[in-house]
């Protein structure tokens, strides 16, 4: 089958290629932004790659086209493909038919820690001899890959919120029927698609009603929008899991199954408890409490899978992390320099407090990118200078066109924050204050106009 794919350059889609790639089928795809890494890795796995939206892309007519959430009514070749009555599919739908049908489906949802979480779970099942197939929305250390067939029973998903494509305004994850579902927490995000946090809630929910009775919910309990979806109506086994409450909270917390705590302070060790069950020792190269809980989601998701508490604990030593999540793109000049995608206030503030913990009293310098549609709608704005308040120094690009100003938003942090106009002018500024022993954490949902490369160029000069 010939299969092209509209949106092809974009991380969900990109894996939707490679699976279909490696499953036999013949695929090609267009894209507006075809550069690498992923044109480059799609190359590589033999997808012919067309740059642009043009109709005469799909002559002769695809046997199928896989259509991604970037296109829309009015684009030329949405109006050919629908002309000339070419099928045509969402991706989700293309891989709940082609992939997800015969397998044994384990899906992480929740506005964080989704990329992670699926890792790890996908990790942990590969180290149990499981050969899971996976699709998620970055790059695991361990894979080299964003998607894999795989050989075995189970397949991994990074379950997103998002909408599915212009006729099919449900969110993606409602089309994968998991057996075993993460529910990591849940917050208002996407304001361009979601009126209110409620709107969000009902997807989730959805999402909830198509776990079967004989599956299980793994879900954080300390989140009190995700108990509040779950009242809802639920039908499938839970199990919570959460951090454990210092000794004075402990009254208050809520009886969690599955329990992480803390036994160094950046994460870095950390013991794991099922039920009434032995606490079991944890270590490995991660930090952040964020990520002990993505950590601990992952244990108690692969244990159902049935890997034992202490081999998916185990597994956690070998763990490489992900591209782009507190990712060290290296040391330049004696100034350590981190990647990640935090966009979002409370990513913000999670990762920042993570690389405190690790660092502790050095220098940290934030930068970031107000990049996503909510940011820049400035439905959180009011929340953005506490995130922030954790680094030393805060630099942050100016976007176009914003209806409120940055400069009354962060005027809490006082002379430590600097806001630029210019990729180039916060290359500048960066290289001219940052010395030896400083950790630089670069934050952005994109590219940023190539920033981490030319401050690396612009330090090591």
């Amino acid at each position: 089958m010939h299969i092209h794919i509209l949106g092809v350059c974009g991380t969900f889609m990109g894996g939707v290629a490679l699976l279909a790639q490696a499953a036999g089928h013949r695929v090609s795809g267009s894209d507006a932004n075809v550069y690498p890494p992923m044109s480059t890795l799609l190359a590589k796995s033999g997808v012919t790659l067309f740059d642009g939206y043009d109709p005469a892309h799909l002559k002769p007519a695809p046997d199928m086209v896989v259509v991604g959430n970037v296109m829309s009514r009015g684009q030329p070749v949405v109006e050919d493909l629908l002309n000339r009555d070419i099928s045509f599919m969402s991706g989700p739908q293309w891989l709940r038919e082609y992939v997800l049908r015969e397998r044994r489906v384990l899906a992480v949802a929740g506005t964080h820690g989704k990329t992670t979480t699926a890792s790890i779970l996908a990790w942990i099942l590969e180290h149990a001899g499981e050969s899971p197939g996976f699709l998620i929305g970055g790059v695991p250390g361990n894979f080299g890959v964003s998607a894999r067939l795989g050989r075995g029973q189970f397949f991994v998903v990074e379950a997103d919120e998002y909408d599915t494509a212009f006729f099919d305004k449900r969110s993606k994850f409602v089309h994968y029927r998991p057996g075993t579902l993460v529910l990591n927490n849940l917050e208002f995000d996407h304001a361009d698609i979601f009126d209110d946090l409620d709107a969000i809630k009902r997807q989730f929910h959805h999402l909830v009603r198509t776990v079967p009775g004989d599956g299980l919910i793994v879900y954080n309990g300390e989140d009190e929008n995700l108990r509040a979806t779950l009242d809802m109506g639920c039908w499938t086994p839970r199990k919570t899991f959460g951090l454990e409450a210092p000794a004075s909270d402990a009254l208050a917390a809520p009886t969690l199954n599955w329990r992480a705590r803390l036994t160094d302070a950046d994460g870095a060790r950390f013991e794991v408890t099922r039920g009434n069950g032995p606490p079991i020792d944890a270590a490995w190269t991660q930090c952040g409490a964020h990520n002990v809980a993505n950590a601990l989601a992952a244990v108690a998701a692969a244990h159902h899978a049935g890997v034992p508490v202490a081999d998916g604990v185990e597994a956690l030593a070998a763990f490489k992390g992900v591209k782009r999540r507190l990712e060290v793109r290296g040391e330049y000049a004696g100034v350590t320099l981190y990647d990640d995608f935090a966009h979002h206030p409370t990513a913000i503030r999670v990762t920042l407090a993570a690389l405190r913990a690790r660092v502790g009293e050095a220098r940290l310098v934030a930068v970031l990118e107000l990049r996503s549609n909510t940011m820049r709608m400035g439905v959180h704005r009011e929340e953005l200078a506490k995130s922030l308040a954790a680094a030393d120094r805060v630099v942050v690009l100016q976007p176009p066109e914003l209806n409120f100003s940055l400069h009354e938003i962060l005027a809490p942090l006082g002379d430590k924050a600097c806001i630029l106009e210019s990729v180039d002018a916060i290359v500048e500024t960066l290289r001219a204050e940052l010395v030896t022993g400083d950790h630089c954490l670069i934050m952005s949902n994109g590219g940023f106009g190539g920033l981490h490369t030319r401050l690396a160029e612009a330090l090591s000069r």
